[in-house]
């Protein structure tokens, strides 16, 4: 247990250039790439549901349950009141999350803490899972979760900090294409029900500017996390 302790408490080496770089373009591929990114993108979906959970659970809703769907869609169901500052925030939270999570990813890692961000990942899909009120959401957030959990128990140091940057370059390059889709889908007619077109109802902005704001959060988390990764020239 002292080892296992040390193992996630201790700072590990920087990473090279090549290894963050690398992974970098790993993610984009993982991201750019259709056939893969049906089932990848379900990653995503984790952290965007997981996000309107936490925040549910942070504005004092109570928290009834999350679904994961195999086309990647999701939905959280908290109850309390349909409109006020609390549901805001709520719908607020979906699109963001991910990057957000990325971004925070980013800073642990920039302070050599890749072990410690697999564990903190675990201890939070364990969380999550408690959540899940379906069979295929369960599935998904064991086998992530499965995978997080091999490469932080048996996976070497450089792979353990090989995994943690890819998957903090996958959450904060893969957040503003899922924005990019939901205004794809809205302009042929779909997705009306979305998280920004719930935010107009209830505050009267239109949706387009709802999807221009998650935008924005997104791509500044990547440019913050692109400079915590170091690979710019200081």
């Amino acid at each position: 247990m002292s080892e296992f302790w040390n193992s996630i408490t201790s700072v590990q080496p920087d990473p090279s250039s090549r290894l963050v770089i690398g992974t970098g373009v790993v993610a984009l591929l993982l991201i750019a790439w259709r056939p893969i990114w049906q089932y990848t993108r379900q990653v995503v979906t984790i952290a965007h549901e997981g996000a309107h959970g936490l925040i549910a659970a942070l504005v004092g809703r109570k928290l009834s349950g999350i679904r994961l769907h195999s086309d990647t869609s999701g939905v959280t169901v908290s109850r309390g009141r349909p409109t006020g500052a609390g549901m805001i925030a709520v719908l607020l939270a979906g699109y963001p999350g991910p990057a957000l999570f990325g971004l925070a990813a980013a800073f642990v890692l920039s302070r050599g803490y890749a072990v410690a961000l697999l564990w903190g990942l675990l201890v939070a899909l364990l969380i999550l899972l408690l959540q899940i009120r379906n069979l295929y959401g369960l599935w998904s957030v064991l086998v992530f979760g499965a995978l997080v959990f091999g490469v932080s128990w048996w996976g070497s140091p450089s792979v353990q900090s090989t995994f943690a940057h890819l998957l903090t370059w996958f959450l904060l390059l893969a957040a503003p294409r899922a924005v990019l889709e939901l205004q794809h889908s809205r302009r042929r007619g779909q997705g009306r029900s979305s998280d920004a077109d719930q935010l107009r109802r209830l505050t009267g902005v239109p949706a387009l500017l709802w999807v221009g704001v998650f935008g924005l959060v997104t791509l500044g988390c990547l440019a913050v996390g692109v400079v915590w990764s170091g690979v710019l020239p200081g």
